[in-house]
């Protein structure tokens, strides 16, 4: 079960994890319902970096002041963005240009306010956003990033709430800037904001790709074999289009369907009741994005991009057998349910990132 307030927004996705990486996160249902939300330690699967941080994000931005910059000869946007330490999306949207985004010689640019990140090699949105204690979505907003969304090496992101907002009567700009505005958790630092961060599928789906460099070209797809996952920084390429049809993916019985289960609250999936450390399944071939853990609601989570825009998702996972990066069957086991008394497996389809029926879409029993 998740809030509604709880989503955000390809995929992608941080770090990779060893073969049989133990998640060790089983917990039964409550009241017959979707279990509560699997607490973690650290939200760290394997060793001491988390699963979304290939390479970890500081928060280091740099605070810009309101100016104007006037165009040099020769002078692109992101030359500007460089110089003056704004984003470049930041600078577009205040100068209300469109692509492809045409300045001239003398034209007086407006540099907006704000704290602005570097974007560096190897760098996932995730990463980003935890380092500020930002929710992802914020970021993707106040940037104005569409799909892929995978960010580009020296790309400067504005960081929407960056900074404390500072009592009213201190206020040095006007109340409605968005950099300004109180925040629900404007009594914490930076730092207790990263600690309490949480990641969701919606964050992995748009925030996990590692940054790529301007030049970067598309991998070829492979097959990696599981000793050897996809290098961390590398972006996982899936399939173009989905072969076949899903499966169930897991043998078991149907005890919470899709859709609203409470005031404010719904379930993007189904929960299939499963015996202990019971196979999990890949519902269709396709490539595996993510293995990881410490995701809000549903603990172990493994991702797999099917092609033609679906994903499935599936969590509950106490064990994992697959790597990020390597293509799978339908069929294929990919990791293990719990060893708790009631274990569950919770399984989601998406496509174009939006939650699909997955009942609309299996086979009928």
């Amino acid at each position: 079960m998740r809030s509604i307030a709880g989503l955000a927004i390809l995929l992608a996705l941080g770090g990779c994890i060893p073969p049989s990486a133990d998640f060790g996160r089983d917990a039964p249902p409550e009241n017959g319902r979707q279990s509560p939300r699997l607490e973690t330690s650290d939200d760290r699967i394997f060793g001491d970096q988390p699963v979304w941080e290939t390479v970890p994000a500081s928060a280091d931005s740099a605070e810009v002041t309101e100016g104007t910059y006037v165009v040099q000869p020769g002078d692109t946007l992101s030359q500007i963005g460089e110089r003056t330490g704004a984003g470049f999306a930041a600078i577009a949207t205040t100068n209300a240009l469109e692509p492809p985004y045409l300045i001239r010689p003398g034209q007086q640019l407006a540099i907006p306010v704000g704290r602005y990140h570097r974007v560096e090699a190897g760098e996932t949105g995730i990463a980003i956003a935890r380092a500020y204690g930002v929710p992802w979505a914020r970021i993707v907003e106040a940037n104005q990033l569409s799909e892929p969304f995978i960010l580009k090496v020296g790309q400067r992101l504005r960081i929407p709430g960056g900074r404390l907002a500072p009592p009213p009567a201190e206020t040095a700009g006007p109340i409605d800037s968005p950099d300004l505005l109180p925040l629900p958790n404007d009594e914490q630092t930076i730092e207790q904001r990263a600690a309490a961060f949480r990641i969701d599928i919606d964050d992995i789906l748009t925030g996990g790709e590692p940054a790529q460099s301007a030049s970067a070209r598309p991998l070829p797809r492979t097959s990696p074999d599981p000793k050897r996952p996809l290098p961390a920084t590398a972006a996982v390429v899936g399939p173009a289009s989905l072969s076949g049809s899903f499966g169930w993916p897991a043998n078991g019985r149907l005890v919470g369907r899709f859709g609203a289960i409470g005031e404010g609250e719904r379930n993007d999936g189904i929960e299939i009741a499963v015996a202990p450390a019971a196979s999990i399944l890949a519902s269709a071939s396709g490539t595996v994005a993510f293995v990881g853990d410490g995701v809000a609601t549903y603990g172990g989570m493994i991702l797999i991009r099917h092609g033609s825009g679906w994903i499935s998702a599936y969590g509950r996972v106490a064990s994992a057998s697959v790597t990020r990066g390597q293509d799978v069957k339908r069929g294929q086991v990919i990791g293990k349910a719990g060893k708790g008394t009631a274990p569950q497996v919770h399984f989601q389809l998406r496509r174009d990132r939006k939650p699909v029926d997955p009942l609309a879409q299996l086979p009928a029993r």
